[in-house]
């Protein structure tokens, strides 16, 4: 006969497993929903994406956490630069954090953008851009922005774009790699950041943690 210790742990065992099972269908399904609903507006190459007056550059560190160049800060640089030289894009908002006097993401976005010959004139700072949601909707709300061209790495795009459809922003994507592979722990965050995502949106109506002035961008 077996003891109700048993038949208790059995119990909770079954339990936790359908509990697991069931929070790991809705991740899965969250996250075919982002990207079925966005796939189709990223674009990979220079000659093939739509024009748009401004662009949306997403924040990252310059340097990675060992001091190296930080090869997703060097890739969407280069490809906002080549976009804006071929003519594509002719305005950049520059947007991320900036937590102190020694990083500023879009200060460093600005001088690298510059060091490639972009007009600094074509460059607006946006220091607010502490998540992708608030750079995204920023774009909107503080720069007047209804129609973009997102620039970040593939993984990347489909978030971004994500949130820009529930906002009713125009917005296509620049993947600023090719779907390179990821490492497992940047893989497995984006996966939850995905989830995260739409929570914020639909259950939680998070909006940007600062919003303020509206700025208009000039843009020849």
């Amino acid at each position: 006969m077996k003891s109700p210790r048993i038949k208790l742990l059995r119990r909770l065992f079954k339990v936790l497993t359908i509990s697991v099972g069931s929070l790991m269908m809705l991740i899965l399904i969250l996250n075919l929903w982002v990207i079925e609903e966005t796939n189709d507006l990223i674009y990979y190459r220079v000659d093939e994406v739509p024009s748009r007056k401004v662009a949306l550059l997403l924040g990252t560190s310059k340097r990675t956490e060992a001091g190296g160049t930080n090869k997703y800060f060097k890739e969407r640089i280069e490809a906002a630069a080549q976009l804006y030289h071929q003519g594509v894009i002719k305005h950049i908002i520059v947007s991320g954090t900036n937590n102190s006097v020694y990083y500023n993401e879009p200060k460093d976005m600005y001088n690298a953008l510059a060091e490639r010959g972009v007009d600094k004139g074509d460059i607006t700072f946006d220091f607010a851009g502490f998540r992708t949601l608030d750079s995204v909707v920023r774009s909107k709300l503080i720069f007047g922005q209804d129609e973009v061209m997102i620039i970040t790495q593939d993984f990347h795009c489909y978030r971004a774009l994500f949130i820009a459809q529930y906002y009713d922003i125009d917005a296509i994507a620049f993947s600023a790699d090719n779907k390179d592979a990821l490492p497992m722990n940047l893989a497995v965050r984006e996966v939850l950041a995905r989830v995260v995502a739409v929570l914020d949106l639909y259950m939680f109506k998070k909006t940007p943690k600062y919003l303020g002035r509206e700025e208009e961008l000039t843009i020849d």
